[in-house]
């Protein structure tokens, strides 16, 4: 059975494998990237889910097991071109090493190219910075574990090796990543700490936005109050899953969106007793979120590693602003 043909403009080269004795009965997908280190086992699944893997001759599933002296084709595609170009744009790295890198991130920098736009984007700062930067998420996104929207700023971390980002990724799913933010609310929440454990999914008429909805995945984040003001309230918050817009989203559930939040905000300002204060709120430029604290074991020395970062002058300004200093 010939492998199934190419895409139009797909270059790719065939390798051929015999599996060795050390490799008996071990599933397909342990076996290819046992056999090319360059290969993680989530390439090697995915070479074989898009069928491009001939265990004798034959299309195998990822768990198939394998024999002394099978025979394993792979037809290799090339990497993906990108029009990606590396960018000079200053970054705040507070890490880094061989594996992995922690940046305070600026508002309106946005993560990754998407539609219409290649660049600006902290993809093409990592480009210019790294030579080296983990592939697993894709062309467009190298070395990109998780996100933080456009106008929320603060701590991140980058995978530069492919074992750096599997790592971590797996301890995102497994929720043993501690992320802390810090927002400027609307209102004074009552009691001063608490749980949200609301489910989040899209909008059902609003696709851009998202909404708690019975449907949607399960989403739990804990907040304290930190300072309270007249009609607005600094809270710390942590996210133990990480849905999108999780943050905004579950404290414009509760009645406390987050000031400057275009999207779940709307003119809150208006409720404001204090005029310097419903300005200082209604000129804010974006949502008053910062990603303040990043905790993670190194995916590679174990080591356990946490990292804070002050809130940014623009929120820091609006708090001076509602203390009325």
């Amino acid at each position: 059975m010939d492998l199934l043909q190419a895409p139009a403009g797909d270059v790719s080269q065939t390798r051929e494998f015999s599996v060795p004795p050390e490799l008996e009965g071990s599933r397909l997908d342990r076996c290819l990237a046992a056999l090319d280190e360059s290969w993680s086992r989530s390439r090697a699944r995915h070479l074989i889910d898009a069928g491009r893997v001939l265990l004798n001759g034959r299309f195998a599933k990822a768990a198939a097991p394998v024999t002394v002296g099978d025979v394993i084709v792979v037809d290799e595609p090339s990497p993906p071109s990108t029009e990606l170009e590396p960018e000079a744009i200053p970054l705040d790295i507070l890490y880094e090493d061989d594996d992995v890198l922690v940046l305070d991130k600026p508002p309106d920098l946005v993560i990754h190219p998407a539609a219409g736009r290649s660049s600006g984007t902290l993809v093409n700062a990592l480009l210019e910075h790294c030579s080296e930067l983990s592939s697993i998420a894709g062309a467009e996104r190298p070395g990109i574990v998780h996100r933080l929207d456009r106008d929320t700023s603060g701590l991140m971390v980058v995978a530069k090796s492919e074992r750096a980002h599997l790592a971590l990724s797996l301890a995102f799913r497994r929720r043993q990543v501690r992320k802390v933010y810090l927002a400027v609310c609307y209102g004074e929440p009552t009691p001063g700490e608490g749980v949200i454990d609301a489910p989040i999914g899209r909008h059902p008429s609003q696709r851009q936005r998202m909404a708690v909805v019975a449907q949607g995945r399960s989403a739990r984040t804990l907040y304290t109050v930190q300072e309270r003001f007249r009609g607005t309230a600094l809270v710390s918050c942590r996210p133990v899953t990480g849905r999108t817009h999780q943050i905004r989203v579950h404290m414009a559930h509760i009645g406390h969106a987050i000031v400057g939040d275009p999207t779940y905000a709307g003119r809150q300002w208006r409720n404001l007793e204090v005029a310097r204060h419903a300005a200082a709120c209604r000129s804010f430029p974006r949502q008053a979120l910062h990603a303040h604290q990043l905790g993670f074991v190194h995916p590679v020395s174990g080591e356990e590693l946490q990292f804070s970062s002050p809130l940014p002058e623009d929120i820091a300004a609006l708090i001076a602003v509602l203390r009325g200093t």
